[in-house]
């Protein structure tokens, strides 16, 4: 009996684990910060980057968001939502999944 007690304790708090960590999950936040390139990073956000960005975007680097908060580099999953916005600073919203973010929408700051 006690054996079915523990096993059945050790299931539940395995499921309630994964249900903690499964909530975050596909949560849409907003994040403020630089349209840049993955060559330049860090370095492109800035006002004076956009030439280079558009440059290196047309070259064939990835897009991404550099954020104001704590200068981390979200790879853009969809780069063609943030069309226009090449060198900006602006405020994306979406679905930040480790270091990659799916823009949802986006505006000018």
């Amino acid at each position: 009996m006690r054996k079915i007690l523990l096993i059945s304790f050790a299931v539940l708090f395995v499921l309630a684990l994964s249900a903690m960590a499964f909530d975050d999950m596909g949560k849409s936040e907003t994040v403020k910060g630089w349209v840049t390139d993955a060559k330049c990073g860090t370095k492109g956000a800035n006002a004076k980057a956009e030439a280079c960005t558009k440059k290196c975007l047309d070259a064939g680097e990835k897009m991404v968001v550099v954020t104001d908060k704590d200068q981390k580099v979200l790879t853009v999953d969809n780069p063609d939502a943030l069309k226009g916005h090449e060198g900006h600073h602006v405020a994306v919203t979406g679905t930040v999944s480790g270091d990659s973010i799916h823009v949802d929408k986006a505006s000018m700051l």
